[in-house]
């Protein structure tokens, strides 16, 4: 860390950090953009990790203060012991044990719907697609939260800003179908938790199929297409 001569130690801020990636070098950019930044007001410790599994002992380790920024990949390989499967699952896990904290999101997803849902599920502080990933960007991205504003990326912003109608939505009668068919209820069995007709039900199943492009008409398929949509 480079501190001005002028400052000392004790005068800067303290800001923990947590970055969780399972690609070194994207560990070793955030750590160069951070330890850049504004150092004559800030000082910076820095937890790494790279997987859903460190990255959860990290957070859920009592000796570990709390985070005041996460840099989180969205794809790393999981920790299905605790039901952590991505980094959303572990922006979920800080919001709830550290809601202080600032996320930001790391994506290789360009699909509408994904950007949508996780804005709407997560509301992280930053997201940004991998394919923007520069220095600068990172720099930009950290210096815009660190000033408690909102940064999405330039292909998040021009995803957010396509006509309505080129994304998917579905509402909470669907997702209830969606569920219960990955539980494996029958058609006929649903009406006895969704308040809608046997008929409303086989029609709200065909749209999303058409909806989703499942050609196989597999509910199979629908299931597992929905899931990586994250529609449910």
């Amino acid at each position: 860390m480079t501190v001005d001569p002028n400052t000392t130690i004790s005068q800067l801020s303290k800001q923990n950090i947590l970055i969780v990636d399972d690609h070194p070098f994207i560990i070793e950019g955030y750590k160069n953009a951070i330890t850049r930044y504004n150092t004559k007001q800030y000082e910076f410790i820095i937890a790494q990790a790279h997987d859903c599994r460190s990255g959860y002992d990290l957070i859920e380790n009592s000796t570990t203060p709390n985070f005041d920024v996460a840099f989180l990949d969205i794809s790393m390989p999981p920790y299905e012991e605790k039901d952590i499967f991505s980094g959303e699952d572990l922006a979920r896990l800080i919001a709830k044990k550290m809601p202080h904290c600032k996320i930001v999101l790391l994506t290789m997803y360009t699909e509408l719907l994904k950007i949508k849902t996780i804005i709407r599920t997560i509301n992280p502080n930053g997201l940004i697609i991998k394919n923007d990933l520069t220095f600068d960007e990172l720099l930009f991205a950290f210096d815009r939260v660190m000033k408690n504003e909102k940064y999405y990326s330039q292909s998040v912003q021009k995803m957010l800003n396509q006509s309505p109608h080129n994304s998917i939505e579905i509402d909470e009668f669907d997702k209830q179908i969606l569920f219960h068919l990955s539980k494996g209820t029958s058609v006929t069995d649903m009406p006895q938790y969704i308040p809608i007709s046997i008929n409303a039900i086989e029609k709200r199943r065909t749209n999303l199929k058409e909806l989703l492009k499942i050609k196989s008409g597999s509910d199979d398929d629908l299931v597992k297409e929905a899931k990586s949509k994250s529609l449910f």
